[in-house]
């Protein structure tokens, strides 16, 4: 494996994804807020949670990005188009597992069938996060494909033969 590859491209891919991800909410295309959800995590203070929900979703997507990297590693192939493949299958989980789990997970979030209360005051994000929007899918689509399109253009596969 190629650490610094990784650790560069990881990094700037998840950079990246993250500024598509607000991009998306600051032109009114999704409501979500996928730092902010994260930050409420761990504190209620809205203005905090935007700080530490960054450095989580970073440190998160940097993480996954390992993933996608010894996918490409198993393979011995990295390439924009299998990135792709892979950042689309990556978004599909996020709609379908992740924000499905959000509810129980997250401390400061509704249900759908409990409703809010005095902490739980978060919306929750429904089917395919279609609580916050019906482009959200999309968003969530196109930013993590191209997360993996960043990943296998960029990442450089380690040699076997050399150091």
């Amino acid at each position: 494996m190629n650490w610094p590859s990784w650790m560069l491209w990881g990094f700037i891919a998840t950079l990246i994804m993250t500024t598509v991800e607000a991009g998306s909410q600051e032109l009114g295309l999704t409501r979500v807020d996928f730092p902010y959800l994260v930050g409420t995590i761990f504190t209620p203070d809205r203005d905090r949670a935007k700080v530490y929900g960054f450095i989580a979703h970073v440190m998160n997507g940097w993480v996954i990005s390992l993933v996608y990297i010894l996918v490409f590693e198993s393979l011995h192939q990295a390439a924009w188009w299998l990135g792709a493949i892979i950042g689309v299958i990556h978004a599909l989980f996020v709609l379908m597992v992740v924000l499905w789990m959000m509810p129980g997970l997250h401390p400061r979030m509704a249900s759908e069938q409990h409703g809010p209360t005095a902490t739980r005051q978060l919306e929750p994000p429904g089917v395919f996060g279609l609580n916050y929007g019906i482009r959200t899918p999309l968003s969530v689509l196109l930013s993590h494909t191209l997360f993996g399109i960043i990943l296998g253009s960029f990442y450089h596969l380690h040699s076997r033969g050399g150091l």
